[in-house]
């Protein structure tokens, strides 16, 4: 099978809630996401997404997605979208870096991997576990209190994980920990998440005024060796995220006893074909994972579900259901919640069939 052709996608995803806002007075109103379309000389069509979290959260940008894209598609026409590590050395030789650019184009091969075998991702990434994945909810950066009526109204929904978007100032920090904490139940689950947002002082802070709660403390400062001293001085669990973006990470950390749990996003690792790499090195390990992408619409939800169903459940820390942050759906055949959970489809590839008239004309093609 060859590559005979891409179409590249532009589509905007607003906001359920209308904002989302994170640490450093960081927010995004209406996602910018971009889906790509790998046509075959065999007939077999795929399709990936990817769409940043703004340009502030992780060195890439939308706009930079797709100009990376048409400089590296036309490259890769004439390869065999089947041989995934094959297709991904491609694209590492002629394109240094920008591994956010490369995500969905790996994650369409996936899917055309799939529907060549007649068989869904997530048993090709390592066969499927239980009957659904848990999720959690990420809960937007705003007072205390509403955070808390936040979560207690996705509680009601059927979650029972919650990411709290921390990483302003120490005291409202404070706060909005031990408010949220008060009205979970046992068994829930909460991480305190500032996104790279506290200083090494403030969070020094944070984490000795909330020693007493059951709460996880994720990715705290900027930097590795930063957030590595901010470990060296809790007791809570810890997760890294923004730093964990290649298996050197991953190794280093665990040599380190850095983290207790880390977050893998498809696009930070170049698509499915790595972030499987990472996973299976984790679980190698003894680390728990978040698995999930930066955002995203139908298409990346899907594709978190595979990678998360074929994750042994005692590894999974929690994964994500993106799709339901948005107002505008991309695609038929996504996951779609149910009580917190979600299942990844049992349809040959990804399992999802875009909705044309959302995405429009393509924007660009080759």
């Amino acid at each position: 099978m060859k590559i005979t052709g891409f179409k590249v996608y532009q589509v905007d995803l607003p906001l359920a809630e209308g904002n989302y806002s994170w640490s450093e007075g960081k927010s995004v109103d209406v996602f910018d996401s971009t889906v790509v379309q790998i046509d075959t000389d065999s007939g077999v069509v795929g399709y990936g997404e990817v769409c940043p979290l703004g340009p502030v959260y992780l060195p890439a940008y939308a706009a930079g997605a797709r100009a990376g894209m048409m400089e590296l598609a036309p490259q890769l026409i004439g390869q065999d979208p089947t041989q995934l590590w094959a297709l991904n050395y491609k694209m590492d030789r002629v394109m240094k870096g920008h591994p956010y650019v490369k995500s969905a184009i790996d994650m369409a091969c996936w899917d055309i991997l799939g529907k060549a075998a007649g068989l869904p991702v997530c048993t090709l990434l390592g066969g499927r576990y239980g009957d659904d994945v848990v999720l959690y909810r990420a809960i937007s950066q705003r007072p205390a209190g509403e955070m808390a009526d936040n979560v207690a109204g996705y509680r009601e929904e059927g979650y029972r994980r919650f990411q709290l978007k921390v990483g302003g100032r120490a005291d409202e920090d404070i706060e909005r920990i031990r408010a949220v904490r008060e009205i979970l139940q046992p068994g829930d689950k909460l991480v305190a998440d500032a996104n790279t947002g506290w200083l090494m002082h403030e969070a020094m802070r944070v984490v000795g005024a909330v020693r007493d709660v059951d709460v996880y403390i994720e990715q705290p400062c900027a930097t590795y060796q930063q957030c590595l001293t901010v470990r060296q001085h809790t007791n809570l669990p810890f997760i890294l995220d923004e730093v964990i973006d290649s298996v050197d990470a991953i190794l280093k950390g665990a040599s380190d006893r850095a983290m207790d749990a880390v977050n893998i996003k498809i696009s930070k690792f170049g698509g499915l074909t790595k972030a499987k790499q990472a996973r299976d090195l984790c679980v190698s390990l003894g680390i728990a994972m978040t698995l999930e992408d930066s955002w995203g619409g139908d298409i990346i939800t899907a594709a978190i579900s595979h990678l998360a169903h074929s994750t042994p459940t005692d590894y999974l820390f929690t994964s994500t259901d993106f799709n339901s942050y948005v107002t505008q759906s991309i695609a038929d055949g996504a996951p779609k919640r149910i009580n917190g959970r979600m299942a990844a489809s049992t349809e040959p590839g990804l399992g999802i069939t875009p909705k044309f008239d959302v995405l429009g004309d393509p924007i660009w093609s080759c």
